[in-house]
């Protein structure tokens, strides 16, 4: 053991040595190698990121892993247990969809059916007050947007990332306002900056109009026009025969954290009254694993070409510089020179030239990914605070590693096989 330690540090020395006396064919074979091993970091910390934005993406519009669903249909018994179940909780928040118009009164709105505005979608329904609903069709245009109404008991961040853009979000610790306070997703944002419309706000079973107050505007990755309100506030003007009406056209969904026991207790609860539901736990990550990972072999398969293009390189460069060194070598096999710490010497070289290789090509990726992370982490959230992953750190060792192997195995036989006799013609 001691001996095989003796000649790996003998190895490391003279190897070392050789790189200094040798710096532009060094050089030259950490360019050759640097594009292959870049590709791997690149590839390694791009399909980290990618996971990511993806998750991140499907978690905005659905919820984060781990996170139970309850939906149930509009009923009067059924909100009631609902409401009464999540009062007060912070491992689960109830939402409940409704439609609201914003605008003038008595028009048709400007995207019946609370449609992207950039689409038409046709049709929707107007409803005032206690009275009955009616065909948008029937009624003249007008300055009036329609938007989704979401009422919340409690903050659905924890379970819903959305990403705020402009403003303010809704506070749940503080008194309930008279006005309603709305936080509005992008697509009604747009909307209102096109659409010049009243503060005027009308809800199917409202007691009045509605003036509500304008706080924030976050992306929830909804393509139709939706804003946020809490539920205490609006039932103020909205009493709950209004809020669970069936014939709204309204969804109820309640998010429950992981290990609670609100999802037990209420499905229990609904159970007894005779309410349908539906129970889903969102594992996006596990659904989506063998997409992510074909799309990553793809891709590493492709760094890994580049790869062995930079390892043909540095085996050029190897061969030709034990050409250069035959006298040397077989001056050291003359002196006693084991061939096995020759065949060391060529091998170290070549290994290190790979460590430093990929030793640049983290310190880079790092530096750029740095870099992305603060020139565009605030339009992409996701990218704000964006750490290196190590995975990328340990692909590109790891890749400078193989190559060194490969580039300096052949080479490294060679030296080891150059004949003493050969000093002799030097």
């Amino acid at each position: 053991m001691r001996r095989l330690s003796g000649r790996f540090r003998s190895a490391l020395i003279i190897g070392l040595q050789g790189i200094r006396a040798r710096k532009m064919r060094t050089l030259l074979s950490m360019v050759s190698l640097f594009l292959g091993v870049l590709a791997v970091v690149v590839v390694q910390a791009g399909a980290s990121i990618a996971d990511k934005a993806l998750l991140s993406d499907i978690e905005l519009a659905s919820a984060v892993d781990g996170t139970t669903i309850i939906g149930m249909p509009m009923e009067p018994k059924a909100t009631d247990i609902v409401l009464d179940t999540v009062d007060g909780r912070t491992d689960a928040v109830a939402m409940l969809g409704l439609t609201a118009m914003i605008g003038e009164p008595n028009v048709t709105p400007v995207n019946p059916g609370a449609a992207p505005f950039d689409e038409d979608w046709g049709g929707g329904v107007v409803c005032y007050g206690t009275g009955p609903c009616e065909p948008a069709d029937t009624l003249p245009k007008g300055q009036a947007v329609e938007v989704r109404l979401t009422a919340m008991t409690g903050d659905v961040r924890p379970f819903r990332p959305l990403r705020p853009r402009t403003g303010q979000w809704l506070e749940f610790g503080t008194v309930p306002a008279m006005a309603p306070r709305l936080v509005v997703n992008r697509e009604a944002a747009k909307g209102f900056e096109r659409y010049k419309v009243p503060a005027e706000m009308r809800i199917g079973g409202a007691t009045a109009n509605i003036t509500p107050q304008f706080v924030g505007v976050v992306d929830d990755g909804d393509i139709q026009p939706r804003a946020y309100v809490r539920l205490d506030e609006l039932a103020t003007w909205l009493p709950s025969a209004g809020v669970a009406d069936p014939n709204s056209g309204g969804e109820m969904q309640v998010l429950v954290a992981p290990g609670s026991p609100v999802e037990q207790v209420l499905t229990t609860k609904l159970k007894a009254i005779g309410s349908e539901t539906w129970v889903q736990t969102v594992d996006t990550k596990k659904e989506m694993e063998s997409q992510l990972k074909l799309l990553r072999l793809v891709f590493l398969a492709m760094a890994s070409l580049v790869l062995l293009i930079g390892v043909a390189g540095i085996l050029n460069v190897g061969l030709a510089t034990v050409g250069e060194r035959v006298e040397e070598f077989a001056l050291r096999r003359a002196v006693g020179t084991p061939r096995m710490l020759l065949a060391g010497i060529v091998l170290a070289e070549t290994l290190l030239t790979g460590l430093f290789t990929a030793a640049v090509a983290i310190g880079l990726s790092a530096a750029g990914l740095r870099a992305v992370s603060v020139l565009f982490g605030d339009s992409e959230p996701f990218l704000k605070d964006l750490q290196f992953p190590w995975e990328a750190g340990i692909a590109g060792i790891i890749a400078g590693l193989v190559a060194g192997i490969l580039g300096g195995f052949i080479p490294a036989l060679r030296a080891a096989g150059i004949p003493i006799a050969t000093v002799m013609r030097a």
